[in-house]
């Protein structure tokens, strides 16, 4: 779990900031979307609207940072324009940044990280 905090190259700022952005959704999505709606679902007499200001800003900064590096990494390991397509596209996609990286790792896609987890996989 130590390793996850690595930020030393592309790659692990892609893990990082690809994890990063589902609970920045979360928060965003499933706190800040119900409580925006606070006086619909009878949770208070009018809207919260701060939460959404506050989980919108901060999934936008992490949002950027993990577009950034996917752009950067599409560069450093010389992805095909479709990689690159996927990747932008799983920056949008809510919870798909998850899915997106995990698969890059596995197909080879992100350079050391992919290495580390090749010998991983050939064991029984």
């Amino acid at each position: 779990m130590g390793d996850l905090f690595d930020l030393s190259t592309v790659a692990k700022r892609v893990r990082f900031f690809g994890l990063l952005e589902v609970p920045s959704w979360v928060l965003l999505l499933g706190v800040g979307s119900v409580l925006k709606r606070a006086d619909q679902f009878g949770i208070a007499d009018h809207p919260i609207k701060w939460p959404v200001m506050v989980f919108g800003l901060l999934h936008g900064v992490i949002f950027l940072a993990y577009l950034i590096n996917c752009l950067l990494a599409s560069r450093e390991f010389e992805w095909p324009g479709k990689i690159t397509a996927l990747a932008v596209v799983s920056s949008a996609v809510p919870f798909a940044s998850y899915f997106f990286e995990r698969w890059a790792i596995k197909s080879g896609h992100l350079g050391e990280l992919s290495a580390a987890a090749a010998p991983a996989a050939a064991l029984p």
